[in-house]
């Protein structure tokens, strides 16, 4: 039995929900979540490296008896306390745990009192009153968990990139064992690099008719919904749907293109086929009835007059016009990328130790990166005091010589609510990087915040706006401000927009990144790691840049240590 690390992840995780819900060891519960964040960005498959004799608690947080659950869940699939705990409390609560505004006592209080199940049973108590009748649930909390449900509805059934990227590589290496498929690619929002996708679609190269059969025995496969033989659909265990289409060779380059999209950009290039009296469909391009031959999507996009365009950028937002004028831009990519300027070590609330932190960045090429652990209002996350920020300074100096790696002394400083940083200014210049944050205060009115924000840019001390509008993915809406004002702000004080590349965030989104390359302003690509194995984050933030249109020098961080500290110096 095959386990992706997302699949024991997600049973780390749903253990601790319900050891809340049970009133358990609070050390253990955060012991499990901090297993399942580090089990989620490791770089091998972890069910392999068992297998192959690797000893668990050789990974950092994980000790002996988390690496005999994890065993248990590798060979098993589950993970028996958790069972036990499902025969107390439904297995649906779990889904009421997604929602903003809802904790383990708030959904134990509803299940116990009103017998609340699920997001239905929530909506039933809510639309009748029966919520106001539980002491503590008054009109603004209830409001708060509606706007809860909103959020999670916007979501819809969707996944984030980092969870169907690992079901993707695992079914093309599926795919791939059979030696009647020639080629594999997933094409769609997956292969757009959408920061969430729906489904995944899937276009093979193959002149056997038997595909669909070995495709729907997929080990994940939970059901089956089409199976034909030149397409099947399946659905996963964890829900989400795989559409598979066959194609022989002289179709493939039309049919990546159609199953890529998006919708829009395709319906663009199919229309200008038509005036020319021709068809594009994923099965080729005809005159009348005769295929004209494409062997590439570069070829089909030169065929009218094009050059070939990257997938993260066909959304139809000028990438035509942007390619008939020569300015389609020269995409950044992973490898530009020189240094890290948003990390957390154990002096707050990550994983790892500055010298973990320095020695695996070095590891993977990076030049430099900043130590900017939180400031101290933000307790939640162990933020710092002015001493021991001073203490950690000597440490960083310590491991930049031990390493050889440089390593800039920084700080995530909160915005407060008035727009005034939790350290004063002069205390701040201490700093090599100022990294500018809000944590809190997130329903202010657009005004307030937009005020707030540009306080806080204006100091004359902030280097990077962290995680901009403070989304997160089908969590938290994005905080209220008048965008166009605060990127204005930020160029106008030499303020770096940050892409922040946790996957539940990527703040900032596509559209205001090119929003923001159009204004002027600058950028730097972060990781915000809370451990040495979340510098993988890297790679959605990368995405996600690309999707926005920029280029290599947007981005502050593809600097060489010298240019950067003079970006820093302003």
């Amino acid at each position: 039995m095959q386990i992706l690390n997302s699949e024991i992840a997600k049973i780390l995780e749903e253990s601790a929900k319900f050891f809340e819900l049970n009133g358990q060891n609070p050390f253990k519960i955060r012991a499990f979540r901090n297993a399942a964040y580090i089990i989620r960005n490791l770089s091998y498959n972890l069910q392999e490296f068992v297998q192959n004799g690797g000893d668990l608690t050789k990974i950092p947080g994980i000790g002996k008896e988390l690496s005999k659950i994890i065993t248990q869940i590798i060979n098993k699939g589950s993970y028996d306390k958790l069972e036990n705990l499902k025969k107390i409390y439904p297995s649906s609560l779990n889904e009421l745990f997604a929602i903003k505004g809802l904790g383990a006592k708030t959904i134990k209080t509803l299940y116990e009192k009103l017998n609340v199940k699920n997001m239905q049973d929530l909506l039933n108590v809510i639309n009748s009153g029966k919520i106001y009748t539980i002491k503590g649930f008054g009109q603004k909390k209830v409001q708060n968990i509606l706007k809860g449900i909103k959020v999670y509805k916007k979501m819809g059934i969707r996944f984030r990139y980092d969870e169907a990227k690992e079901y993707a590589k695992s079914i093309k290496e599926y795919l791939l064992q059979n030696s009647q498929i020639k080629t594999v690619k997933i094409a769609g929002s997956f292969r757009r690099k959408k920061e969430s996708v729906g489904d995944l679609d899937i276009v093979v190269i193959s002149n056997s008719n038997q595909i669909d059969e070995y495709f729907t025995k997929y080990p994940k496969t939970k059901e089956i919904l089409v199976k034909g033989d030149k397409k099947a659909s399946i659905i996963l265990t964890n829900n989400m749907q795989v559409d598979l289409r066959v194609f022989n060779q002289n179709s493939y380059a039309t049919a990546l293109f159609y199953f890529t999209g998006s919708k829009a950009h395709n319906i663009y290039l199919r229309s200008i086929a038509k005036k020319m009296g021709l068809k594009l469909n994923e099965y080729g391009l005809f005159k009348d009835d005769k295929q004209i031959k494409i062997n590439s999507e570069k070829e089909l996009y030169e065929f009218f007059g094009y050059c070939y365009i990257e997938p993260e950028l066909r959304e139809l937002r000028g990438e035509y016009e942007a390619c008939k004028n020569n300015a389609l831009p020269n995409l950044i990519k992973y490898s530009d990328l020189k240094g890290d300027l948003h990390m957390h070590t154990n002096y707050s609330d990550g994983k790892d130790t500055i010298l973990q932190m320095a020695t695996k960045a070095k590891e993977l090429g990076l030049n430099y990166i900043a130590i900017t652990d939180h400031s101290k209002h933000l307790k939640v996350a162990n933020g710092l005091t002015k001493e021991r920020f001073l203490e950690q300074f000597e440490k960083i100096d310590e491991v930049s010589k031990k390493v050889g790696i440089k390593i800039l002394k920084g700080v995530e400083c909160d915005i407060l609510e008035d727009g005034e940083l939790d350290f004063e200014i002069s205390f701040l210049k201490n700093f090599d990087i100022v990294i500018g944050a809000i944590h809190f205060g997130f329903n202010y009115s657009s005004k307030m915040q937009t005020k707030r924000v540009l306080k806080a840019l204006n100091s004359g001390v902030v280097n990077i706006f962290a995680h901009p509008t403070n989304r997160v993915i089908g969590y938290r809406e994005a905080i209220k401000f008048d965008i166009n004002e605060v990127i204005k702000c930020a160029i106008k004080n030499g303020v770096a927009l940050e892409i922040n590349s946790q996957p539940n965030r990527l703040d900032l989104n596509d559209i205001y990144i090119k929003r923001a390359k159009e204004m002027g302003a600058k950028f730097a690509i972060n990781s915000d790691a809370h451990s040495s194995e979340a510098f993988s984050f890297l790679e959605y933030g990368i995405n996600q840049a690309r999707r926005g249109w920029l280029e290599k020098d947007d981005v502050i961080n593809t600097k060489s240590f010298n240019d950067l500290k003079k970006f820093l110096k302003r």
